[in-house]
């Protein structure tokens, strides 16, 4: 490839620009906001809320970024190891996984550092400017038009930008629907999943409490649903420059505000590692909120026509509940399955279809998993994907099990971090293993 362009310069955008720089002379980022060198400024407004990196998704950083993890511990983050990573159900402690990791810090840390290393890369270029749509022919996407941006924030000019390979990564607020249309192609179809979940994010000074503990995530066990007195969603990472990061989450109208007051006494409910925090550590900052309305993916396998020169990354394609932490994870394994695509020897003004079934793989993955969980909930009425019943079945026996067994916990876990498909859970073994395990109790 002479060019490719990549809309959009949030994690989704730098993975894709990391790939595309093994194969293009040229990678623009053309991005609007202005991230700063920590990644801090504008962008996407869940940015400052607290963000997991399941282990598959450190699997793929420290893929595409060699030596990544120990810069990022080197500044402050903290990984994570055998006891130091807690999960609990109803309250009680889920037997460890021997060999798990996950790593502690920000996403504004980790997103600052991966912006390093992309735009160190000498085939790799930042454009300031708004995507305005795409320019089409030949039965392809030739490049994309664009407005450019100075210091003030109104448009200063129009731009033709051409580009052998475009890459969507402009997340949910994405327009390619639309441009799409425009250009006489037809829009991936959209499925949503109403779960109308909020969720708030407080920062603490963190000293010497819970030295074994980086991460402790907390949630309702498989027969409670949402019970607020029993097992609130919660969850706790330590994080860069000594701080702990506390994330608290609730559906319709348990979803937390932004009284500190309020916060404090929801993680004096949770379990106690959240407890301990509360009493023991100073509040830094406000507390803030975010209302996710509905879970989305754009399926565009089941296209019968598309532009060649095209592909889609990061919530562009799939926008799952965050209380799961896949969204970083997905941006990674999309970028991976772009790698895959490329290196088969695929011609960047084809049709890219084989990379859109490769990267439904791993959106179906992680929309069965979430959406599974969510329709336990009574508000949420689907659509119910296939197989429902026996995965919830499945699940909820799986996550008794977990709690007590250590082999079937790694099954479960397996799933969660994304290393495995969660139609794994529904295998013979890992169900009669769970099975000896409950009955036995």
């Amino acid at each position: 490839m002479r060019r490719a362009v990549v809309l959009g310069g949030s994690i989704a955008g730098l993975y894709a620009a990391r790939v595309l720089s093994d194969h293009a002379d040229d990678v623009v980022l053309l991005e609007a906001d202005d991230l700063g060198e920590d990644g801090t400024g504008r962008g996407a407004p869940q940015r400052h809320q607290l963000h997991a990196l399941l282990s598959m998704g450190h699997t793929h950083l420290e893929r595409w970024f060699p030596g990544i993890t120990d810069e990022l511990v080197a500044g402050g983050a903290r990984l994570g190891t055998g006891p130091e990573v807690q999960f609990y159900v109803d309250g009680a402690l889920k037997a460890p996984v021997p060999g798990l990791r996950m790593l502690g810090a920000t996403r504004p840390f980790i997103e600052s550092r991966v912006r390093r290393r992309v735009l160190a890369l000498p085939r790799v270029r930042v454009l300031r400017g708004r995507a305005d749509g795409l320019l089409f022919g030949a039965g392809r996407v030739r490049g994309v038009r664009y407005s450019t941006t100075g210091e003030a924030t109104a448009p200063s000019g129009h731009e033709e930008l051409e580009a052998d390979l475009v890459v969507d990564a402009m997340g949910r607020s994405s327009r390619l629907g639309t441009w799409l249309l425009r250009g006489g192609w037809d829009h991936a179809p959209l499925q949503r999943m109403r779960i109308d979940l909020g969720y708030a994010t407080a920062v603490f000074r963190r000293g010497d409490e819970l030295p074994r503990t980086v991460v402790a995530h907390a949630s309702p066990g498989p027969a409670s649903g949402y019970q607020p007195t029993l097992s609130e969603p919660g969850a706790m990472v330590a994080v860069e420059d000594d701080r702990w990061m506390v994330v608290l989450a609730g559906y319709t109208d348990h979803r937390p505000g932004r009284d500190p007051a309020d916060f404090l006494a929801r993680m004096r409910r949770c379990v106690a590692p959240l407890h301990e925090v509360a009493d023991r550590c100073t509040l830094l900052g406000d507390v803030r909120t975010f209302h996710f309305q509905e879970s989305r993916r754009r399926d565009f396998t089941r296209l019968r026509r598309f532009p060649g020169g095209l592909v889609a990354v990061g919530d562009s394609v799939a926008s799952v509940n965050p209380i799961y932490g896949q969204g970083l994870t997905l941006a990674a394994l999309q970028a991976s399955c772009l790698s895959a695509y490329l290196r088969a020897g695929s011609l960047a003004h084809a049709p890219a279809w084989d990379y859109f079934r490769r990267a439904a793989v791993v959106v179906d993955a992680a929309w069965q998993l979430s959406a599974t969980a969510d329709l336990a909930q009574p508000h949420v009425n689907g659509p119910y994907p296939r197989g429902y019943r026996l995965a919830r079945w499945a699940g909820d026996k799986i996550t008794e099990a977990s709690v007590i067994d250590a082999e079937v916990n790694r099954a479960f876990m397996d799933v969660v971090h994304m290393r495995r498909h969660p139609k794994s859970l529904t295998s013979p073994r890992v169900l009669a293993r769970a099975a000896r395990v409950l009955s036995a109790r």
